[in-house]
């Protein structure tokens, strides 16, 4: 099959274009480098069957320019992810969140393409509801400063059902939880690369607020398993993709100096962030029943994975 990654040259969406390579697809992946980067595709490069364009996908001539390609499924993961870059680009996040979303849609539309949007944990903003299913309608302040990306994943899923009821455009949404493993950026800005780099630095690990908010932390190879097990289904979802194991913050900070034989009180607390989500938590029941996938690696195997490929850097 003919695939499109937007945004395959981040870290998810780098490990997709590889996993699509390896079972023999052809793969297109735009991107526009924003937070991407060619390294991450070093290996796709040399597959005959990988196609790189760095291209916006908000721009208007972006549709024209790939659907002469003849895809079989557009797949849409572009979009800053991480706290520190959607802060420092809230406008980016917005639009790529709804002038890309609209396009790629475009796109599967003149295509009749598959449609594949990946979705976010942080449309159920700070949840008062625990662990999170796909029927709770989440907690956002529509103003804060997170909201560039959680409205921004709330307005795509919204665009996408449009899509599907309007054209009955094959479509599927996957919301993602708190994701880790190689290839995420040492200033990624997300708590296990913050802590890792921290730790190689001999610097105490920081932590926001009092440490006892939490996360449900899933290996990247087990998202991608997810993420091609809905691919291959019937499924439209959305459908939470993450690990059900919660940590609070302090616990994987003391797992993480553990690992770096340092004492597990190397830490310092700085003031939590204006709308930091305090619970993190994927109920994975459909996940479970639907496509008959959960997590296999746990907390410890996957920090140890991810440690050393930093120090691999």
């Amino acid at each position: 099959m003919k695939f499109l990654v937007a945004g395959g040259a981040g870290f998810i969406g780098s490990h997709l274009c590889d996993r699509l390579l390896k079972s023999g697809n052809r793969v297109i992946c735009a991107d526009n480098l924003l937070t991407g980067s060619k390294t991450n595709i070093q290996t796709a490069l040399k597959n005959d069957n990988f196609e790189f364009i760095q291209v916006d996908i908000c721009k208007s001539d972006f549709v024209e320019k790939i659907m002469e390609k003849n895809l079989d499924f557009v797949i849409n993961l572009a979009s800053p992810a991480s706290p520190v870059d959607y802060l420092n680009f809230p406008v980016e996040t917005m639009k790529v969140g709804s002038i890309g979303t609209l396009n790629t849609l475009e796109l599967a539309k003149a295509c009749n393409a598959k449609y594949f949007f990946a979705s976010t944990s942080e449309v159920y903003g700070d949840p008062k509801v625990s662990p999170q299913n796909e029927g709770y309608w989440g907690n956002v302040n529509p103003i804060g400063p997170r909201s560039v990306y959680d409205e921004s994943k709330r307005f795509s899923e919204a665009l996408i059902f449009s899509y599907k009821r309007k054209f009955n455009l094959d479509i599927k949404i996957a919301r993602i939880f708190n994701t880790y493993g190689p290839r995420m950026r040492k200033n990624d800005g997300r708590v296990i690369p913050n802590f890792i780099s921290q730790a190689l630095k001999d610097m105490p690990l920081t932590i926001y607020g009092d440490g006892s908010q939490t996360r449900s932390f899933c290996y990247i190879d087990d998202l991608i398993d997810g993420t091609i097990k809905m691919l291959e289904s019937n499924e439209t979802g959305p459908i939470n993709l993450g690990n059900p194991n919660e940590f609070t913050i302090k616990e994987l900070a003391e797992m993480v100096n553990k690992n770096f034989n340092k004492p597990l009180s190397n830490i310092k607390f700085s003031p939590l962030p204006e709308d930091d989500p305090k619970q993190r938590r994927p109920d994975i029941s459909k996940a479970k029943n639907l496509l008959g996938w959960e997590p296999k690696i746990d907390l410890q195997t996957g920090l140890e994975l991810t440690i050393k490929w930093f120090l691999s850097l």
